[in-house]
């Protein structure tokens, strides 16, 4: 695994780890909001042993990569990373983006900004239950003052889903965090939660549709059995707009926020790439 530095929109700089076959049929993951790309971890490694160079991305003001200087964390700022960042790989990726980075990938598709082999959305669709969108979002807004140690992020972690267990070892949250002043806070800039992104909702989710109408290559939507923001009407909603796209639940998931691993969905993915690159005579 290397990391990497790419170009974004107007030249902001988006970190990425990079792993597998220098030859290999590319593949880009893209995490949620609040999230690092630590949260595709293990998928990343996964898909690079199957013989894949799969690329897993910080959005703008995530991670390591660059805090924006104008606070725009937009959809339209983020599929312009997309388009840029895409323009230096060598072929034509898959796209696997976990809610936000979903949104980013379906628009981006949708309205033929870039060109892709296929795409995944892991919990992501145009409409979705605004109530669980808002207890994700009072999340992120709490804490505004960081935690004094990791074990109180492993706290509100808990508290937000106390049906996730716990982790034993807590040190991997470290990942998700940056440091000031002796205090711990998410590794996000605070412009990407204070600023409404979304700004008109009803337009937001428009957007989307017509994007999803707009989607000619083979997709998955995967869903967490459990979320809380992409349920069965949500499904159904998808389904009607993307008739041809492919549906799958997991168990045992549920909607990801900061500090949470990907794992639970790897499996659905390596099998949908495997099949479909296949079918289009695309090897890893």
């Amino acid at each position: 695994m290397e990391e990497i530095v790419f170009a974004g929109h107007s030249g902001l700089k988006i970190a990425a780890d990079v792993a597998g076959p220098a030859g290999g049929p590319a593949v880009v993951l893209m995490h949620g909001g609040g999230q690092t790309r630590y949260s595709w971890k293990k998928g990343l490694e996964t898909l690079a042993a199957r013989g894949y160079r799969t690329y897993s991305l910080d959005s703008r003001g995530h991670g390591a990569s660059e805090w924006a200087a104008d606070a725009d964390y937009s959809l339209d700022a983020q599929v312009a990373d997309l388009v840029a960042v895409l323009a230096q790989l060598p072929a034509r990726p898959a796209l696997i983006g976990a809610s936000m980075g979903g949104v980013t990938a379906l628009a981006a598709v949708g309205e033929h900004r870039v060109q892709a082999r296929s795409l995944v959305l892991v919990d992501v669709t145009p409409k979705i239950d605004e109530s669980g969108a808002q207890r994700i979002g009072a999340f992120m807004r709490a804490n505004p003052d960081g935690f004094g140690s990791l074990e109180e992020v492993a706290d509100a972690v808990s508290a937000y889903n106390p049906h996730r267990p716990r982790p034993g070892d807590v040190s991997g949250l470290r990942r998700n965090l940056r440091e000031a002043d002796g205090r711990l806070y998410w590794h996000w800039d605070p412009n990407f939660i204070s600023s409404d992104r979304r700004l008109d909702p009803k337009a937001f989710q428009a957007r989307l549709e017509a994007a999803t109408r707009g989607v000619a290559i083979p997709t998955l939507l995967i869903r967490g059995a459990s979320s809380d923001v992409v349920g069965k009407t949500e499904v159904e909603h998808f389904q009607a707009l993307l008739p041809a796209a492919e549906y799958v639940d997991v168990q045992g998931a549920g909607h990801m926020v900061a500090g949470d691993r990907n794992d639970h969905f790897n499996s659905a993915i390596v099998e949908f790439l495997v099949r479909t690159d296949a079918a289009r005579g695309v090897v890893a």
